[in-house]
């Protein structure tokens, strides 16, 4: 049988980062925390924790990691159920950007006056959020993976739907050059669509003249303004009109799937059923 506690103090290792930072959120000293850590590392037998900064879980840790989450969750389900929750439950979940720029805003407006709940999202990439449930940092995510991952159950969302676009301004300055060829924006390193839609048309990734913005709305002032081309959703062209659609009968759809761990806890079904709510009014 695992220590809760040595579990709990695993978890808060890296949500928090390092060990101090673990430390100051479990009002323990550092020495405890590495001392728990050690405690439930010779228990498995296993390495738990890469110790970096920040400290990364190993493939045994991540499994601790949802066994952990799963317990808290429960153990918060049924203190509510019996009216001794103290504190709201934190429901940790993976999103998307563009999702979480556009339609996921819903679920977080429904979840502002709730007093048993508090979302806290992790921001990625939607072909990069299911690792996030394999490692154990997240009960849910948003994401482009169809196949469920191990103990998790998975429901289509939806289509989210891009156009390529580019400001007036630089369409004229570039008209006649091949896309591939005039500066793009990208949100980050693991955005691909810009590079997928130009293959798509020109058999060519896009230039590797590009503005590299990890923020929404910079992001979007960047293609308004006249920086570059860039893939953008429905949702977002309906704040910038003014835009032109580059290929407007070539959009692309990205399918998005809600997956979550399976537990019988009403806490994570309620935060499950607003966002299939603001999905199904808002995605394709």
């Amino acid at each position: 049988m695992l220590d809760p506690e040595a579990v709990r103090t695993l978890l808060a290792v890296v949500d928090e980062g390092t060990f101090d930072a673990a430390a100051k959120a479990l009002h323990v000293t550092p020495s405890a925390v590495s001392q728990r850590i050690k405690a439930l590392e010779q228990r498995t037998g296993r390495v738990l924790l890469v110790r970096a900064k920040p400290a990364r879980l190993t493939e045994s840790g991540a499994a601790i990691a949802r066994y952990g989450r799963q317990l808290a969750l429960l153990e918060q389900d049924t203190a509510g159920a019996l009216g001794l929750a103290e504190t709201p439950t934190a429901i940790q979940v993976a999103v998307n950007a563009d999702s979480l720029n556009t339609w996921f805003r819903k679920v977080v407006q429904e979840l502002a006056g709730d007093d048993e709940i508090t979302l806290s999202v992790l921001r990625d990439d939607q072909d990069h959020t299911a690792e996030a449930l394999r490692q154990g940092l997240v009960v849910a995510a948003v994401t482009s993976m169809p196949e469920p991952v191990q103990g998790c159950s998975v429901r289509p969302l939806g289509s989210m739907r891009y156009h390529a676009v580019a400001s007036r301004s630089f369409t004229r300055r570039w008209r006649g050059v091949e896309l591939d060829e005039v500066p793009v924006v990208v949100f980050d390193e693991k955005d691909d669509l810009q590079d997928a839609f130009c293959r798509r048309i020109t058999g060519k990734p896009a230039s590797s003249r590009r503005y590299l913005l990890p923020d929404g709305p910079v992001f979007e002032d960047a293609v308004t303004a006249g920086a570059g081309w860039a893939l953008l959703s429905e949702h977002q062209l309906a704040r910038h009109r003014s835009l032109v659609r580059l290929y407007p009968d070539s959009p692309v759809d990205v399918p998005l799937y809600w997956q979550q761990w399976k537990l019988d806890s009403s806490l994570l079904q309620r935060v499950a059923s607003l966002v299939f709510d603001a999905s199904r009014f808002q995605l394709h």
